[in-house]
């Protein structure tokens, strides 16, 4: 498979394996949205690793591929590409891109999918579509300009250039870089430390800032209220909070 879901201590890792440069054909995108859909339903995966090997994150869509493509034929793939991302970015659990060389293209979009993005000190990201005469049509031009601002989104989008892992944290294109040897180490420790907190806790904070963004504050604060609301009557919430009063911060255990 060119796409595979392997599960160990409620860690979830959803592997690109289309070598040399993972290219996001038809048949990856649409096994990464049945990936994520399986990834969402499972008890067993409490959060999730976006990862493309120790060489490669993911190089962009295949050229090839797409240029046998028609306005006709786009039309109708369009949806399905940008339906793939949403997928994976809708995963109601955290997520964690593990990046490591080229995340160009679908690639780079791919990682914009994550909650948490750890870079290794050989990556390489960017929008390079206009250099095809394109755009980024699998959620780059908004989940990019949502995530560094709309000036560097432009930056990057308008000049099709490549960033280095320094620069992509400098701007906020990634939140951590290590050397690139322990990349998935790193990003399978944040996976695993979140795995084991309450899981319906942190599926209310993802959904509560990722549809918080979406709209105005007053909605917003609606959005979280409800979401603050119903986590008491959870066992989750009873637990961590009869831990505190009993242990102390911290300490508590979660199912």
């Amino acid at each position: 498979m060119t796409v595979t879901l392997e599960v160990s201590d409620n860690v979830g890792t959803i592997r690109l394996d289309r070598p040399p440069m993972n290219a996001l054909d038809v048949a990856v995108q649409d096994r990464l949205r049945e990936l994520a859909e399986e990834a969402t339903r499972r008890d067993d995966v409490r959060a999730v690793i976006l990862y493309g090997g120790e060489k490669v994150f993911a190089a962009g869509a295949d050229i090839k591929e797409m240029r046998a493509m028609d306005h006709t034929a786009m039309i109708k793939r369009s949806k399905a590409l940008q339906d793939s991302f949403t997928a994976v970015a809708r995963i109601p659990k955290p997520v964690v891109a593990a990046v490591t060389g080229y995340a160009l293209g679908g690639g780079c979009e791919l990682a914009l999918c994550a909650d948490f993005r750890i870079a290794g000190d050989n990556a390489k990201l960017g929008q390079p579509e206009i250099l095809l005469g394109l755009i980024p049509g699998a959620g780059g031009t908004q989940r990019l300009a949502r995530l560094v601002g709309p000036s560097r989104a432009k930056d990057l989008i308008f000049t099709g250039r490549q960033v280095k892992a320094a620069e992509a944290l400098t701007m906020g294109l990634v939140d951590r870089v290590v050397p690139a040897a322990e990349v998935y180490e790193q990003a399978h420790a944040w996976a695993a430390r979140l795995a084991q907190g309450p899981a319906l806790a942190l599926r209310a904070a993802k959904e509560s800032v990722d549809a918080g963004l979406e709209t105005d504050i007053d909605t917003g604060l609606t959005i979280e209220r409800n979401w603050f609301a119903g986590l008491f009557a959870t066992e989750d919430t009873e637990r961590g909070m009869r831990s505190f009063v009993e242990e102390g911060p911290g300490k508590a255990q979660f199912l």
